[in-house]
């Protein structure tokens, strides 16, 4: 299957998938979040408003590649005292170490739906992050161009990648939870 330079998609075994080639991911349209639990029960919110990514669709779906690179000062999650806490040496230190990237090792299809494999680089180390990934269609904005829609989903262990601080609770317990959920939805733009 050859890139078609007109068409925005193509039919993949009987599926409309995005055409083959570069498509840059928009970040203002683009929602890079994760959730983690306060006291291990209350759920809570962040983003990176800060990302600059491209997605190349393969000829073959399974060939289809992500680069992305975080901006780790964009932590947003809705509250000023725990995102200077996140950016802090505590969790992130973006004073040392201000970006993560990500980079796809492997893409199985299936459909509209597959899984990501990928090498996520926070604070310097870098460890395997598997990513369930969903193509929700394209659309055509109204300056013409032809953007594909993503969305992804994963948990990690924070833990993994060094970001250990927590605190005991005294009911038993801790104040941070290890695990945190991945959810990433994308809009991508068919790059000329």
């Amino acid at each position: 299957m050859t890139d078609d330079t007109t068409t925005p998609t193509r039919v993949v075994d009987g599926v409309e998938l995005p055409a083959a080639g570069a498509w840059k991911v928009d970040p203002g349209h683009a929602e890079v979040g994760f959730v983690g639990r306060h006291f291990m029960l209350t759920k809570v919110r962040g983003r990176f408003t800060g990302v600059d990514a491209t997605v190349r669709i393969g000829d073959r779906p399974e060939d289809s590649r992500v680069t992305a690179v975080i901006d780790m000062a964009s932590v947003d999650s809705g509250d000023r005292t725990r995102d200077d806490h996140l950016r802090s040496g505590d969790f992130f230190d973006v004073e040392k170490h201000p970006k993560a990237t990500f980079e796809s090792t492997s893409v199985a299809w299936d459909g509209t739906s597959g899984k990501m494999d990928g090498d996520l680089t926070i604070k310097g180390v870098t460890r395997p992050v598997s990513l369930a990934v969903d193509y929700l269609g394209h659309a055509r904005d109204p300056w013409g161009n032809d953007r594909a829609v993503f969305s992804a989903h994963g948990k990690i262990d924070r833990e993994d990648w060094g970001l250990t601080w927590n605190m005991a609770l005294e009911t038993g317990g801790i104040l941070v939870s290890k695990e945190i959920e991945l959810s990433l939805e994308i809009e991508a733009v068919r790059e000329a």
